[in-house]
């Protein structure tokens, strides 16, 4: 199976950015995280790619979760994973 390429934006002090942070990792996921604060040049790609500045927002491989909402993430994980099991990755 493919890895799953999970990116969390975040900030600072964000409890919902714990929250999909937990979350991901009680799924046994690897993500990275990028601190919208230190790196204020992403908000411009968040902005083009979602609309929106607010954090967390977390990007499964290309497709997005807007705040902290673990069904969307489920929904997105077993997408992706049942179409690898069905490519026989």
């Amino acid at each position: 199976m493919k890895e799953l390429d999970v990116t969390v934006y975040s900030t600072t002090n964000c409890g919902y950015c714990e929250l999909m942070k937990n979350f991901l990792r009680e799924q046994n996921i690897k993500y990275k995280v990028i601190n919208i604060q230190q790196n204020p040049d992403i908000t411009q790609y968040l902005m083009q790619q979602t609309g929106r500045l607010g954090a967390p927002q977390t990007s499964i491989n290309g497709e997005w979760v807007l705040g902290y909402d673990p069904n969307t993430a489920v929904k997105i994980i077993k997408k992706f994973k049942h179409f690898s099991t069905m490519n026989g990755d």
